[in-house]
């Protein structure tokens, strides 16, 4: 295998949009197709839940151990989620990826999308919007997951993801899973 050039060189690619619309679909599409891909492994303060493996599922780290990554600058991004517990992204294995010339992926929110600009500026942000947003309505009701005013809430802030659609690198319309996949495969360099 030869080395990629420069105008290939493997970057972080991360992949973001509204709730529904099938990040997480997609991402678990382009494993099964390309089950070598490097897809980040987040770290948690929160305490691992049954069946939940270390480094498979999440890093589970202490807050002391998620303070010093923080302070030493190894976070690509975290928030405090609910106001417990906080998850992020370490620097560190996404860094060994890419110096061994190998792409990665990083499946997040609007906010961890915009620290990761910050904190990684050569990275690729992808979102992946919805076909139209009744499309996406139809989505979020048909998965049954939520009640109404949890349906409300999660449509309210996909309102103020889709208007951050012009932050991004790329726009991919996830029609079908198997063309957004695609398109997200092509852009990772590994199509063909």
């Amino acid at each position: 295998m030869s080395a990629p050039t420069p105008s290939r060189a493997p970057r972080l690619t991360v992949v973001a949009g509204p709730t529904a619309v099938g990040k997480g679909t997609i991402v678990a599409e382009l494993r099964r197709r390309h089950p070598e891909l490097f897809i980040s492994v987040s770290a948690t303060t929160r305490l691992p839940r049954p069946g939940e493996v270390d480094g498979v599922h999440y890093h589970f780290v202490s807050d002391e151990q998620f303070d010093r990554l923080v302070a030493d600058g190894q976070m690509l991004e975290w928030a405090l989620v609910h106001g417990q517990n906080r998850y992020g992204t370490p620097r560190g294995p996404v860094q060994g990826e890419l110096d061994a010339g190998r792409p990665a992926l990083l499946e997040i929110d609007l906010a961890g999308a915009r620290q990761v600009r910050h904190s990684m500026p050569e990275a690729q942000l992808v979102f992946i919007a919805p076909p139209s947003w009744d499309e996406l309505v139809s989505r979020l009701v048909g998965r049954g997951t939520e009640g109404e005013a949890e349906r409300e809430r999660r449509l309210a802030t996909a309102r103020v993801e889709m208007d951050a659609a012009d932050e991004f690198d790329r726009v991919i319309v996830n029609d079908t899973v198997a063309r957004a996949t695609d398109e997200l495969e092509e852009l990772l360099g590994l199509a063909g």
